[in-house]
């Protein structure tokens, strides 16, 4: 079996405040795009995951700890090949894992119902359980408690990302945020309202709570995003905790001419555009 993996960015990302758990409540539209990582599987004696030309997962990757999540004696054999760049915050572990959640239980027709499924993947990660349903969607709490929405428009848009890591990335990021940068949601709800009666994705409405601390703790960052301005970009926005950048596009061939001035300076852009809920899902 052959199950497709969509990357995602976010439309807005507004981080609420603290939870008492230790957790950060957040407020965020995520959208997959067409940028996908590819997992076969097939029924084996035990379990094993293999990346051909790709990076080297430990025993902790998302992607094998679904697949125990499912099938606890193992019985698959699952290869990866990995098209999303790594840690960029395009959500591509966390979408591989909720392909295997996906592709395990067609494959051995498992009953498990969407609630079921959906706690299984909460269990694995804030972001898996949007990969479940893919398309546009709003989520609460850490990012588990998912809401799918009607579909955006298609937008085209052209992805940067720039060879910069940082230990612990995300939890780093949320170490650094100042009370300063959470929000009340309303940058989240504006822009819903725009989309809801205009039909229109409002650059000017978009927000990401980690904007600021990625330039601070990366401060090369800020080379890329002059580099995607340069190129023609109208704005440039941080895809999830980065340091994956994007710019939106008019349309395809403005994002080709956008890429291609890119690749003049030496740089490797993507071009991808969004989709909705069907295709996200394999429909």
């Amino acid at each position: 079996m052959r199950v497709l993996a969509p990357a995602k960015i976010n439309w807005t990302l507004e981080v609420l405040g603290r939870r008492p758990d230790g957790y950060h409540e957040v407020f965020t539209v995520l959208q997959t795009i067409a940028l996908w990582d590819e997992l076969e599987l097939e029924p084996a004696p035990g379990l094993a995951l293999e990346t051909p030309d790709g990076p080297t997962f430990g025993e902790d990757d998302l992607t094998l700890r679904a697949a125990r999540l499912l099938l606890p004696e193992g019985g698959v054999r699952m290869r990866l090949r990995k098209r999303i760049p790594v840690a960029a915050g395009l959500g591509g572990g966390s979408s591989d894992a909720a392909a295997a959640l996906r592709g395990i239980r067609a494959l051995f027709r498992l009953p498990l119902c969407a609630e079921e499924m959906s706690r299984l993947a909460a269990s694995l990660g804030s972001d898996v359980p949007f990969f479940l349903h893919g398309g546009t969607a709003l989520a609460r709490g850490r990012g588990e408690e998912v809401s799918p929405l009607p579909d955006a428009p298609t937008c085209w848009l052209v992805l940067l990302t720039p060879p910069l890591s940082l230990p612990d990335k995300t939890g780093e990021m949320y170490r650094r945020l100042a009370p300063s940068a959470y929000s009340d949601g309303s940058f989240t709800r504006a822009f819903l309202r725009r989309l809801a009666e205009a039909g229109t994705v409002d650059e000017a409405l978009m927000h990401n709570a980690f904007e600021h601390v990625a330039y601070s703790l990366l401060p090369d960052l800020a080379h890329y995003r002059r580099a995607l301005l340069r190129a023609g970009a109208r704005r440039v926005h941080l895809a999830g905790s980065g340091p994956a950048l994007f710019a939106l596009a008019a349309d395809a061939a403005a994002a080709e001419a956008v890429a291609a001035r890119l690749r003049g300076e030496g740089l490797e852009p993507l071009v991808a555009r969004t989709v909705g809920r069907q295709e996200a899902l394999g429909g």
